[in-house]
């Protein structure tokens, strides 16, 4: 199959220019002015947009959390991607009692009903000399990611000298350590307190998670990065003190990165106050339109690395059921907490809204130039997480991952509009102006307008190397 993509503006994470693209079979094999070739498909793209697709480095699916599950699979949650623009996207193993190899092979199966292509993090939520010398056994399964955790104490945490052993590991192995930053000592406490004084709303979830724990766990992470000499990569920095630390840790030759997420850049402590704040409750929690604009600086100055979605979504009332491809679906979701913020399942949707949103709100806002986007979305993650050039490239020898922007379309977003399998969109009503029209996986047309022409199945997993540090 041969396509042939004529007149468009395409747009790199460093280069905007007017250019033809010819795909062939899976790969961009030409880029350039006036092409002239018999395809068996030629689109005009007089006045769109060519952009790589989306890669989305942080998004849990199918992830069994208190007594439910995430509400998108691999399927659903990898449909909805595509509809936003989203091509690639790197899920979270949980680490079984059994060890890497079963704990990878069960995502493996999890997955053969991915739409778009895929990979792995890996879960390091146990430490012990046995698991430090299979480390190295992840890289020949083509996961070079470790997940190390600050907080969920008893759960999930490692301690310090755990973490910094895996840094050290990773470092002489090619890999690199991933961070959730925060102080989760802190956390339990004031957790216990605020359940003996009765505190049981949606709000309590945030003010037992302040601000300050994240700072200073960030800044942590990174001084055992560098008495490591390791590289370190902080997920969902959600708190203008984080961006300081980065800058501050950066400055000094650190080799740390920093990723953010949409519902950190729009979304407040006002939100989970509301009567419905159950909607926006995830970790770490939202912060105030101070550290909203600190978040934006960081991402317009380029402390940042990339904007990634920690998409982990519920339902809001699990008890009541929604379509979804003609079939009934309820799965229980955050009434779970009705009465107890502890029991409030962490996590909101957000894969299909990324791209729209941040390119009616941050570029057309003024805050991130067309090429930032692409960067910080689609290309940076790439490269961190070894896919590039394969992905978030538009060169000659790249997957044809690429999306068709239609910079004028207006779209009134929210759950109708959404392909994400829940009851609920955290930007309901919000007016978007940009949006993609088709969006193509390895040369093949899987989503054209409103129309679904991906299928189970269709992603491929992707054997990762070493990536780069930005």
């Amino acid at each position: 199959m041969k396509t042939l993509i004529k007149n468009g503006t395409l747009i790199t994470a460093s280069e905007t220019f007017r250019a033809d693209l010819l795909i062939e079979g899976e790969k961009i094999t030409r880029v350039g002015f006036n092409l002239t070739e018999s395809p068996d498909l030629q689109i005009d793209a007089t006045g769109k947009l060519i952009m790589p697709g989306g890669v989305d480095p942080h998004v849990h699916l199918d992830l069994p959390m208190f007594d439910t599950v995430s509400s998108d699979d691999h399927y659903s949650g990898h449909k909805a991607a595509a509809f936003g623009g989203t091509t690639t996207a790197l899920d979270f193993v949980v680490l079984e009692d059994e060890g890497f190899e079963p704990s990878v092979e069960l995502w493996m199966k999890k997955a053969e009903k991915a739409a778009i292509d895929y990979s792995f993090h890996m879960n390091l939520t146990r430490f012990d000399d046995d698991l430090a010398q299979s480390i190295p056994s992840l890289m020949k399964m083509g996961v070079q990611t470790l997940k190390v955790f600050t907080a969920y104490n008893g759960r999930l945490r490692l301690d310090d000298g755990g973490i910094f052993r895996a840094l050290q590991i990773a470092r002489d192995n090619g890999m690199l350590v991933m961070a959730h930053c925060e102080n989760g000592d802190v956390i339990e406490r004031l957790t216990e307190q605020a359940r003996a004084e009765g505190r049981s709303s949606p709000i309590w979830h945030a003010l037992t998670r302040p601000a300050w724990g994240a700072v200073e766990s960030s800044l942590r992470m990174a001084a055992m990065a560098e008495q490591a000499d390791a590289p370190v990569y902080i997920v969902h920095m959600n708190a203008a003190g984080e961006v300081d630390m980065l800058r501050y840790a950066r400055e000094r030759g650190v080799k740390v990165m920093g990723e953010t997420c949409p519902q950190y850049l729009f979304f407040t402590l006002d939100h989970i106050a509301r009567p419905d704040g159950a909607k926006w409750i995830c970790s770490p929690p939202m912060r105030t339109e101070a550290d909203n604009a600190r978040l934006w600086e960081g991402l317009s100055q380029n402390i940042l690395q990339t904007i990634g979605t920690d998409h982990c979504p519920f339902f809001y009332d699990g008890t009541r059921p929604i379509l979804y491809e003609g079939e009934e679906i309820a799965i229980p979701g955050k009434e779970l907490g009705r009465d107890d913020f502890t029991k409030i399942p962490n996590g909101i949707p957000g894969i299909q809204d990324r791209l729209p949103v941040l390119w009616t709100y941050g570029v057309n806002a003024g805050y991130l130039t067309p090429n930032q986007f692409v960067a910080y979305t689609s290309s940076n993650p790439a490269k961190i997480f070894g896919l590039y050039p394969r992905k978030g490239a538009l060169i000659a020898g790249a997957d044809a991952d690429v999306v068709i922007w239609d910079p004028e379309k207006r779209v009134k977003y929210g759950k109708a509009h959404s392909h994400q399998r829940t009851d609920y969109n955290v930007y309901e009503d919000w007016e978007l102006k940009g949006y993609p029209e088709k969006v193509f996986l390895r040369g093949k047309l899987i989503v054209d307008g409103d129309q679904w022409k991906g299928a189970r199945g269709g992603g491929e997993f992707l054997k990762r190397g070493v990536g780069e540090v930005l």
